[in-house]
């Protein structure tokens, strides 16, 4: 089972389809900083002064990493900073699901739709689960990551009879 999911073949797809989403996400709030702000602003999580500049820097972070991704450069710091992205996004969203706060999360859609506080309250729980399944993606990157790094170290000890520290 681990080699199948640590397989190369696996890992392209699931690599290019994460980086993927992220420069997909970042496009509406690159092309429309205000409304990212206001999405932002709702979580009532952040200091006032730090919405503006979120709003205009996180886009940008989420492009880069998800172009990253997609050409297989940076592969190690876009993964990590997905992951961490992703673990940030389920926390504000959970956290506002626990106060009830019914929030548009803004993440590939920067304009309010006229929902229901049920409807909203909904959505973050769906929300939650994608943003869980792309963590997963995140893991099945760094297991494989780890499992390529284990083997040239087995190569290498191989050929020179020393072994490597990691």
């Amino acid at each position: 089972m681990k080699r199948y999911l640590t397989h190369p073949w696996l890992t392209i797809r699931v690599q290019l389809a994460l980086g993927a989403i992220f420069v997909i996400a970042a496009i509406p709030k690159i092309a429309d900083p205000p409304s990212f702000a206001h999405m932002i602003y709702n979580y009532r999580l952040m200091p006032a002064s730090l919405i503006n500049l979120s709003a205009l820097v996180m886009p940008w972070v989420e492009l880069l990493a998800g172009l990253a991704l997609i050409l297989g450069v940076w592969k190690k710091a876009a993964r990590n900073v997905i992951g961490v992205l992703l673990a940030v996004f389920i926390i504000a969203i959970s956290i506002n699901l626990f106060r009830d706060n019914a929030i548009d999360c803004g993440c590939f859609n920067v304009a309010d739709r006229g929902k229901t506080h049920e409807q909203r309250i909904f959505d973050m729980k769906v929300d939650v689960v994608r943003d869980l399944g792309m963590l997963l993606m995140v893991a099945q990157l760094w297991w494989a990551a780890k499992r390529e790094q284990d083997e040239s170290s087995r190569a290498s000890t191989a050929q020179t009879g020393v072994s490597v520290p990691h």
